[in-house]
């Protein structure tokens, strides 16, 4: 399976650590420490590229609308259509909950 070759346990321990960030002002203070600025927002731009592309958004739209490269969108694609389904488990988490 794919996600098997992310899987040890120092990244066990990190993803156990953002589960007990309890805000977003927390996450803010959290990922402030462990990323950079780039790192932040190349998340944030992934992120948000599969929420346009799940909305029938087109390559341009996207691209035009996060400068996200064609190169990201189609990774973002692929990963939505052969993935683990990380993005779609995220993307209708947020939906529910009205954001």
């Amino acid at each position: 399976m794919p996600i098997d070759r992310i899987r040890d346990p120092m990244v066990t321990r990190l993803f156990e650590a953002v589960l007990t960030l309890q805000s977003v002002e927390e996450c803010y203070r959290f990922f402030d420490d462990l990323c950079t600025i780039g790192e932040i927002r190349s998340l944030a731009q992934r992120l948000e590229v599969a929420r346009m592309l799940q909305a029938g958004q087109t390559y341009h739209q996207i691209e035009t609308e996060t400068g996200a490269s064609t190169a990201t969108i189609s990774r973002v694609k692929r990963c939505l259509n052969y993935g683990s389904d990380g993005y779609t488990l995220v993307l209708g988490r947020l939906k529910e909950a009205g954001r």
